[in-house]
């Protein structure tokens, strides 16, 4: 499973972006897509993840600013981020893992600068 993120950039705080992670390969071994993020000097850590049916987790962090979405038509996983803080900066990153847990596809990171 191949996976490419784009979207990131720069913004201000309280602006939004969205960023989208494309799939392909064999996606029907996928279970859950996810995005995480790591900022600098920090631990990669849990954003958003949905899986099959539909069920999502956020980050506490993140909860009704951030929404994860799948568009299966377009084998696409969106992040879509609003209000967004200084401290969500950070490399994000989207994650497809499998039936067992285990992640079979790792996109490459998507800059996310969010600074005045």
């Amino acid at each position: 499973v191949q996976l490419q993120a784009s979207g990131g950039g720069s913004v201000e705080p309280g602006g939004s972006l969205r960023l989208s992670c494309t799939i392909s390969g064999s996606t029907s071994s996928i279970n859950v897509l996810g995005w995480y993020r790591q900022a600098p000097g920090k631990q990669r850590e849990l954003v958003a993840v949905m899986d099959r049916g539909g069920n999502s987790n956020y980050a506490d962090s993140v909860k009704g600013r951030f929404t994860i979405s799948i568009d299966n038509a377009e084998n696409t996983v969106y992040l879509q981020m609003s209000s967004l803080k200084p401290e969500d900066t950070a490399v994000y990153v989207c994650d497809a893992r499998g039936y067992y847990g285990m992640t079979i596809g790792l996109g490459r990171g998507t800059l996310v600068t969010v600074s005045s």
